[in-house]
């Protein structure tokens, strides 16, 4: 078996798309949710790790431009793959504890940023129409996670392993 040149099987190597984003809760498990002006269905705070950055880096930028929230992380609650669907390719995501929030702190917030077009508090069950399925079962998996205090790791938002 020919080996490959290193430059050359590094060139080979896949690369997958990351993204990381952040659960905010209330004492009565109320998701917060942002409505993005970019897309139809809505997301948590968060977004894709540019060149270089890690995903907790990635969590903390996005909800401090997206909903003016700046404080440290809790625990990564979720990994989840995501398969390619034949418009994306395949990739992870990470999901953070943001901890708990109050309705009022949420009503505060100033929406600033033109991506967001509103803010809300929604139990995920009333959440879920407005989701993309895949977000809906990894939201699921974030309170579970968020409950116990483990880590759940995910295949398209669907708990594999604890």
């Amino acid at each position: 078996m020919d080996l490959l040149p290193f430059d050359d099987y590094v060139r080979s190597l896949n690369r997958k798309r990351m993204s990381a984003g952040v659960l905010f809760r209330d004492e009565a498990d109320r998701v917060l949710f942002v409505e993005p002006s970019y897309k139809s269905h809505w997301d948590i705070p968060g977004g894709a790790c540019e060149e270089g950055e890690p995903p907790w880096r990635t969590a903390a930028r996005e909800t401090s431009e997206e909903v003016g929230i700046d404080r440290p992380l809790g625990n990564l609650l979720v990994i989840d793959y995501i398969p390619d669907d034949s418009r994306m390719p395949e990739g992870m995501a990470f999901v953070f504890d943001g901890g708990l929030v109050t309705e009022a702190e949420i009503k505060a917030l100033p929406i600033t940023d033109p991506e967001i077009l509103s803010i809300a508090l929604l139990p995920l069950d009333i959440a879920e129409p407005r989701l993309k399925p895949i977000l809906a079962r990894r939201m699921a998996a974030a309170l579970d996670a968020a409950h116990v205090g483990e880590l759940l790791i995910c295949e398209d938002g669907r708990r594999i392993a604890r």
